[in-house]
């Protein structure tokens, strides 16, 4: 008896110290002591640098806080309020916070009204948190007017030694697109800056403009991927005109130009991927087009371009349709031998390099549901609700055809409650548009959306996701038969393991742990391949910790 309460103790003091540790199949995870200090829920792991984690806390609607700790324990060592000086009598908004080559830098904007500028400015936090007072000034971009300024979107170097930054807006009385983009060094200083204003035609039949994505490299070169689309009705075509903006560090950021020939189909959507190989992988979902040039709009199937960047050569341009057994999976056995075509509910969740040159591209249905607004101007309510269910796993060849696909089953869902609708702006404007910058808003993070979605591991030419699943589906993979995620606080984490021809096996934890904290796979940070930092939750107690696959 006296052992047994001895080990009983021994137990709670390793509970009461906060540190514990959780294994789920091949994938270990260890948390740091409770996060005690209560002002602002973790929103966002900014990285890891000079033996300490940084994470960026939100309190209310817009007070943020820089969260400093320890990498060793995870413990919190200091939370210290993010206070923006303002510019000539404004506030500065916030709008990112980053860490370059171990410097953390807190990013915010302000619009001049009268001389219709939108500003974007970057202050340096010091190791221990504390603010600089000196501001470096990083655009100053001239915008049409206040409600066409649009918006900064940023994207981090391999290496996170690189800031770069775009920024559009919209010119509609010339009908015309501006878009900026720079490259920062460590100091913010520019090391690359670019700007051109693009006219377009939106008189054309179903014409369509898109910023569809942009990205650096491992060399610090800058892509740009833009479409431009619409039908000639006198020829009855679809044009379809899809760019590739090359900016070359070796070139002193001459501007080349690669044209990637699409015809008898429309892109719907592009994501691309900088390699080790010096190549560029552009991939996304299309939709097939009638015989008058209209296009169907559904989603017809992926397609890959690779880009040889040494010659600048589309070496091949594959066009894969949704195979007869994932069609069954996402629309149905009926529908699937009908030849229906997917509904435009996917979004590019990511994309990963495979040990053979050839690409896993992860797709997610997502859909944001909004509700009517509650109350007048500033103080409206609006009820917004987060879905995001299936995954469309499709395995793709190094010559960039199907090897194989899979559909993760899931039945995802958060609902939230936000201030007035001033958030929920995009970054275009009737038929133009940026896709570039789309995700959950910052500010709703913590709210619940976080709890959403699923965290890929590729390892050893292996592929997991894990994400919180209802408890009651454990060992199911089959999508008729899952249920909805219900209450994600009382979820359980679950893991669907990959083999080398695309069938899944479902891990489930033998027993629901009660009271375990509950993962948000929206908040993670990847340090490399196989260890990530995460966050996790329930009710009041909060956590860091580690994601390590063995």
């Amino acid at each position: 008896m006296k052992k047994q309460l001895l080990l009983f103790f021994a137990f709670f003091m390793f509970c009461l110290t906060g540190y514990s540790q959780y294994k789920i199949e091949n994938i270990g995870i260890s948390y740091g002591e409770e996060i005690t200090e209560e002002k602002g829920k973790i929103i966002k792991i900014i990285g890891e640098a000079n033996n300490k984690i940084y994470a960026l806390g939100l309190k209310g609607k817009k007070d943020y806080f820089l969260k400093i700790f320890s990498s060793k324990e995870m413990k919190l060592l200091s939370n210290k309020p993010i206070v923006l000086p303002e510019i000539d009598g404004k506030e500065i908004g916030f709008e990112e916070i980053t860490i370059l080559n171990n410097r953390v830098y807190v990013i915010g904007s302000v619009y001049q009204r009268k001389e219709k500028i939108f500003n974007l400015v970057g202050i340096e936090f010091s190791e221990d948190g504390v603010l600089s007072n000196k501001m470096v000034a990083m655009f100053e971009s001239q915008v049409a007017k206040s409600s066409d300024r649009g918006g900064f979107y940023f994207k981090q170097s391999p290496d996170e030694n690189k800031l770069l930054v775009m920024h559009t807006a919209l010119f509609e009385k010339e009908d015309a697109m501006k878009y900026e983009i720079k490259l920062f060094d460590d100091s913010l200083n520019v090391n690359f800056a670019t700007e051109n204003k693009v006219s377009y035609d939106d008189s054309k039949k179903d014409y369509q403009f898109t910023i569809s994505d942009f990205d650096v490299n491992f060399k610090n070169d800058v892509f740009l991927i833009v479409n431009e689309g619409y039908r000639d009705n006198k020829k009855k075509e679809k044009i379809e005109k899809f760019e590739l903006h090359i900016f070359k560090n070796q070139n002193k950021y001459k501007k080349e130009v690669v044209n990637i020939d699409v015809k008898d189909k429309e892109i719907i959507n592009c994501k691309m991927l900088s390699t080790n190989k010096n190549t560029l992988q552009i991939v996304g979902f299309y939709s097939s087009v009638r015989e008058n040039g209209k296009a169907n709009k559904e989603l017809k199937g992926v397609y890959n371009a690779t880009i040889n960047l040494a010659t600048n050569i589309n070496d091949n341009l594959k066009f894969n349709e949704f195979d007869y057994e994932t069609k069954v999976k996402l629309l149905g056995e009926r529908r699937a031998k009908k030849g229906k075509d997917v509904k435009p509910l996917y979004e590019i969740h990511s994309i990963i390099e495979k040990n053979d040159g050839g690409l896993i591209v992860l797709s997610e249905y997502r859909m944001v549901v909004v509700g009517q607004t509650q109350g007048f101007g500033p103080l409206g309510f609006t009820p917004i609700t987060y879905i995001t269910n299936e995954m469309i796993v499709t395995c793709l060849k190094s010559d960039g055809s199907l090897d194989w696909s899979n559909v993760v089953a899931k039945d995802q869902s958060a609902a939230v409650t936000v201030l007035s609708l001033g958030f929920f702006g995009t970054g275009g404007n009737g038929n133009f548009n940026v896709s570039a910058g789309v995700s959950i808003p910052l500010t709703v993070m913590g709210k619940g959306p976080e709890y959403l979605s699923g965290i890929p591991i590729y390892k050893d030419g292996q592929l997991n996701i894990i994400f919180n699943d209802n408890k009651k589906n454990k060992g199911i993979t089959d999508i008729e038969e899952i249920k909805s995620l219900g209450n994600y606080n009382n979820s359980v984490p679950t893991l669907f393991v990959f083999d080398d021809k695309g069938l899944i096996t479902r891990k489930d934890p033998e027993e629901a742990i009660k009271n375990e904290l509950v993962m948000r796979p929206g908040i993670f940070y990847r340090k490399n391949e196989k260890e990530f930092l995460i966050y996790a939750s329930r009710k009041s107690e909060d956590k860091l910790g580690r994601m390590i696959l063995n």
